[in-house]
């Protein structure tokens, strides 16, 4: 496809015109938000969706609009039980996954959490780098095998990630203070390094990954932020963008905030995106402004190095070794 799409592309524009019957797709946190509305737009042009929800009894009405979409356009969801916060239950899911058997044409790590307070995982990881990254991690290495060949990884990265690098000495907070923005600015750096170094993992057999910034949408993720807390968010934005000389930021709808997502996994040319962090439909510039509300990627979220050093990490934390 030579369409052009951008920042107020939905993703049913994206994918208007591609049948996706025969295609399945793993969807985590498919229960709400863009991960509902990813699993939706995809469902709704015939794919099969298979979505990861924590809690299959507080599912079935939240995705009541992905099984009507399904109904009308063909496709199909089916829903699987898994908290990425207990590895316990990654493993369990991903089990199940494997027991199936039926493979995937691409996967889209879509959940996460955000600005939490301090805490940690059933593992006894800092929630948002266990939830974010080693749950994500610990799944697709286990599952990889179900990737088809020239399928694809498309994980959600966040224009967040521009606040800090991964900390690969003291990644769970044990030995400095707790800051919920730094933490997850960490997980989302982790996000754009696991899909770096996933991509060149796995290239040799067409599988191809790709980070994605979805863009900054009202969704139920700064569930952990009151609305003052959220008000005051968006005026530090807003100065922070205008003292740097750039537009205001532009919040999306949540079709909107989907597109990109399904556009790494459907549309893009695979060869183009992997190993890259995309936003807005499009390859992101590399920009190392320290600025963390401006657009772009930092180069160290793309550090191939980093990215080994990370993955060697992962491994040690989760036992995932592949």
């Amino acid at each position: 496809m030579t369409e052009t799409f951008g920042a107020k592309s939905t993703a049913d524009e994206v994918l208007s015109g591609v049948d996706l019957k025969g295609k399945r797709f793993l969807v985590t946190g498919a229960s709400a938000g863009i991960g509902l509305e990813t699993a939706r737009s995809l469902v709704s042009h015939g794919a099969s969706v298979v979505g990861a929800v924590r809690d299959l009894a507080k599912t079935d009405r939240a995705t009541a609009p992905v099984r009507d979409a399904a109904s009308q356009g063909g496709g199909s969801l089916e829903l699987i039980e898994l908290d990425l916060a207990s590895l316990r239950s990654v493993r369990a899911g991903a089990d199940k996954l494997l027991a199936d058997g039926r493979p995937f044409d691409a996967i889209i790590a879509n959940a996460g959490v955000m600005a939490t307070p301090f805490g940690r995982t059933a593992d006894g990881f800092e929630v948002q780098f266990g939830t974010n990254h080693l749950g994500h991690f610990a799944l697709i290495n286990r599952i990889e095998r179900l990737l088809a060949d020239h399928g694809r990884l498309v994980v959600l990265s966040s224009q967040a990630h521009r606040v800090a690098g991964v900390e690969l000495d003291d990644p769970n907070f044990e030995r400095q203070a707790y800051d919920p923005w730094v933490a997850y600015g960490r997980s989302k750096t982790a996000n754009s390094l696991f899909a770096v170094e996933f991509d060149r993992r796995h290239r040799d057999r067409g599988l191809r990954a790709a980070a994605v910034m979805p863009g900054n949408s009202i969704t139920d993720l700064p569930r952990h932020l009151s609305q003052d807390d959220l008000q005051g968010l968006f005026e530090t934005v807003g100065k922070a963008r205008a003292e740097a000389g750039l537009p205001p930021a532009e919040l999306k709808a949540i079709p909107q905030a989907a597109a990109t997502s399904v556009w790494a996994a459907v549309v893009a040319n695979k060869d183009e995106i992997g190993g890259h962090y995309l936003e807005d439909c499009a390859v992101a510039p590399i920009n190392d402004t320290p600025v963390p509300f401006a657009d772009g990627v930092r180069s160290y979220a793309l550090d191939a190095d980093k990215a080994r050093q990370l993955w060697a990490k992962s491994e040690e934390l989760t036992g995932a070794a592949s």
